[in-house]
């Protein structure tokens, strides 16, 4: 099988390590990569919003198969695309992918089959958000979220009126979050724990992977803004089976049925941000791809084979598949740039990669590096992603701190407490 895999983050640079691991993969080339593929794995200087680029590059290198690892290409009609030229894409046409690409479209998809999520208003004005705001007599926080994509950072969780006021106006006003901000979801903030349940689909047939939690704050104790995502653990302990089967019930089989119902069958990975309330859980968000980071601490348990995954999504034959995964219990935590998740320096120099890696059970997933003149050095806000298997969440835990340790860049900074309750 031949393979091109978008994208250049820590979610797709797991994706290549599992899929350079397959022997069905004969070839892969990876668009456009980052720092990690060096020597390893080649790459393509071809960008991951460039549909037409990708469309070129799949035809040049033949390939069988397009694994998309972000949100945006797949927003932007990538599948359809490729479909148009008769080639195999692991990720969901843009209809299907207005789940993640319209948190609007999303609340409304929720109501429309009943899938249990919070309340909520719409708003495409500022001064009628203003004015519903200035009145509302409910209770704090409520939660403000741009409707269109926003790198996972459209969400503000504001805990008087005075904060939800200033940040309607920063959303639909400033517009801080571009086009994406041209609607904006007023919603009921939601009280429990928050889990990610992630499901691979073909569009009939759909398998669940273990129920994994990230962690989005960037400081210790769920403080400060929210980021793309600081840390992982898998599994999520707080998912027993009564409530893993009732989230399957409740909200993905509908979800998908629903899908299929509309006229959209869901190819890909249907991610459903869950909060585990009192009442059973409820819809924060559906992306429509696997998430970062938990791609990290999912893919080092699958012990299926990778390509075969992705190719019976795409080509509808997943019930031909059954998932095995490791016993194991895998962390992971995410090293970031200075300033992160505001503005950032770049290019600062990497050491003791290989340090942390000559660890037991651990892998370092690389984010935002870039290779020049022989020295990996920084490129993003969220540089490394320091993978650890335990025997259990605590063991991986322990494994992966020990390891992010050795690693050392100017201005590095983490969360201390990824796993830290379990």
């Amino acid at each position: 099988m031949r393979v091109l895999l978008v994208g250049g983050g820590g979610r797709e640079h797991a994706m290549a390590w599992a899929l350079s691991r397959s022997p069905r993969v004969e070839h892969l080339v990876w668009a456009p990569g980052n720092g990690g593929a060096e020597g390893k794995i080649p790459t393509a200087g071809v960008s991951a919003e460039d549909v037409a680029g990708l469309v070129t590059l799949a035809a040049k290198e033949r390939v069988d198969l397009v694994a998309v690892g972000p949100e945006v290409p797949l927003a932007l009609g990538l599948a359809d695309a490729l479909a148009r030229e008769g080639i195999a894409c692991f990720g969901p046409s843009a209809e299907a992918a207005r789940l993640e690409s319209s948190k609007v479209f999303a609340k409304e998809f929720c109501v429309r089959n009943r899938i249990p999520t919070g309340d909520f208003r719409v708003f495409g004005d500022g001064e009628a958000a203003r004015e519903y705001l200035e009145s509302y007599s409910g209770p704090f926080p409520l939660v403000l979220k741009a409707d269109g994509l926003a790198a996972g950072k459209g969400v503000l969780i504001c805990a008087s009126r005075e904060e939800a006021l200033a940040g309607s106006e920063e959303i639909l006003v400033r517009k801080a979050f571009g086009a994406a901000g041209d609607r904006m979801l007023v919603e009921e903030h939601l009280s429990g724990e928050e889990a990610s349940l992630m499901v691979f689909s073909d569009g009939a047939d759909f398998a669940l992977m273990p129920p994994a939690r990230d962690f989005k704050r960037v400081g210790d104790g769920d403080t400060g803004p929210n980021t793309g995502g600081m840390g992982a653990f898998c599994p999520a302990g707080s998912m027993d089976k009564g409530l893993l089967d009732r989230s399957v019930r409740e909200v993905v089989a509908p979800a998908l049925e629903a899908m299929r119902r509309e006229g959209t069958p869901f190819r890909g990975v249907l991610y459903a941000g869950l909060m585990l309330t009192p009442s059973g859980p409820m819809v924060l968000e559906f992306n429509c791809r696997l998430g970062d980071p938990e791609t990290q601490v999912i893919l080092p348990r699958l012990d299926t084979d990778f390509a075969e995954v992705l190719w019976a999504c795409a080509t509808g034959t997943l019930s031909r598949v059954p998932l095995v995964w490791r016993p194991e219990a895998a962390v992971t935590v995410v090293l970031c740039s200075e300033g992160y998740p505001g503005s950032y320096p770049k290019g600062r120099p990497i050491r003791g990669i290989e340090e942390a890696e000559a660890m037991e059970g651990v892998t370092v997933f690389h984010a935002g590096t870039r290779r020049e003149d022989g020295r990996l050095l920084t490129s993003g806000g969220r540089v490394l992603n320091v993978t650890a298997l335990g025997a259990t969440v605590a063991a991986a835990r322990e494994r992966a701190y020990a390891a992010a340790a050795r690693i050392e860049f100017q201005g590095m900074h983490f969360r201390k407490d990824i796993a830290g309750s379990v």
